[in-house]
């Protein structure tokens, strides 16, 4: 079956949020695309007692995703395989327009995001982890991995990958215009939405880099 005739996600008391429940969204595809075009996360978890949130690099494969760190980070140590794993949040948010209402309470924003609940565990499988390695670099520009140096073993022991399995995942979007009160409408004020897009500028080389080498295709 593939991954757009699949199943939607299960809500869970932590993913059914308490306000504006009729944006949320457990559709499988919806997700996917979401994380798939965010570069960006945001991982959560409790560190001495004590809330931390690390922006960070990842990707998707499958129903999994994975971060990439130091093996000196706190949080990616906390997530060994012979530990109970690490409880995270992970989010990310596309911001798709400034909605500009006639009133300041309604001002607010038009969004794509998604919240992920679940345990973080090391990856030490080699093969799983030049796999998760290879993708870090492609969700970032596809087909980049197989157009630059692999890890080498070095490099590889001084990198430590994280999973999180997709199970506990709700979407949250808003489209649309402002939702003004209509006793506001006919205040002289401008109204409406101020769209917001991500937009990448032209290759820069590097210094050092040999005349001969051209841009390649994929960017």
């Amino acid at each position: 079956m593939s991954e757009t005739m699949e199943a939607p996600y299960e809500p869970t008391g932590r993913t059914i949020p308490t306000r504006s429940r009729e944006r949320a969204s457990y559709d499988r595809e919806l997700v996917h695309s979401i994380l798939d075009t965010a570069y960006v996360c945001h991982l959560g978890f409790v560190r001495d007692g004590a809330p931390v949130v690390l922006p960070t690099l990842f990707a998707r494969v499958g129903e999994r995703l994975y971060v990439h760190g130091s093996t000196g980070s706190r949080p990616l140590r906390m997530a060994g395989e012979a530990d109970p794993g690490l409880p995270v949040c992970l989010t990310v948010t596309h911001v798709d327009g400034l909605v500009l209402a006639r009133s300041a309470f309604h001002h607010s924003i038009n969004y794509r995001s998604v919240v992920v609940h679940g345990t973080a565990r090391q990856v030490t499988d080699p093969e799983e982890k030049r796999t998760a390695l290879d993708a870090l670099v492609d969700h970032a520009i596809p087909g980049r991995s197989a157009d630059s140096r692999r890890a080498n073993a070095k490099e590889l022991a001084a990198t430590a990958v994280i999973r999180l399995d997709l199970a506990e995942v709700s979407a949250k979007t808003r489209t649309g215009g402002p939702n003004d009160d209509p006793a506001d409408l006919s205040l002289p004020y401008w109204a409406g939405v101020v769209p917001v897009a991500f937009t990448p500028g032209t290759p820069v080389p590097a210094a050092d880099l040999s005349p001969a080498i051209a841009v390649p295709g994929y960017l």
